[in-house]
């Protein structure tokens, strides 16, 4: 995977209630990815950004919402969220905290 790909696949971290407690009792960091990355992708690109070694990636694809305009009803897109889990003794540190 070129270093392009790499930079695109990671969106944003996601940072939430549920997601706060992942990290901090499970190792587990969620991250909004590109709905087209797939687990590989995913995993090498967290390992190239944050230098940490990856166990585990779950994605799950989340549905955009109906919103209403006035009168003209539209919907927001879809997007994927990663839930990594690194290997013991690896953090990342922007997440954490810290």
């Amino acid at each position: 995977m070129n270093q392009e790909r790499i930079f695109t696949v990671l969106i944003a971290p996601h940072v939430s209630e549920k997601s706060a407690l992942n990290a901090e009792y499970n190792n587990q960091y969620v991250f909004k990815v590109a709905i087209d990355a797939n687990k590989p992708e995913i995993k090498q690109a967290v390992e190239s950004v944050f230098d940490v070694k990856v166990l585990k990636v779950q994605t799950s694809v989340a549905k955009g919402k109906v919103k209403q305009f006035g009168r003209m009803t539209g919907r927001r897109k879809n997007w994927k969220k990663a839930y990594v889990t690194l290997a013991e003794g690896s953090t990342i540190e922007m997440m954490s905290g810290e």
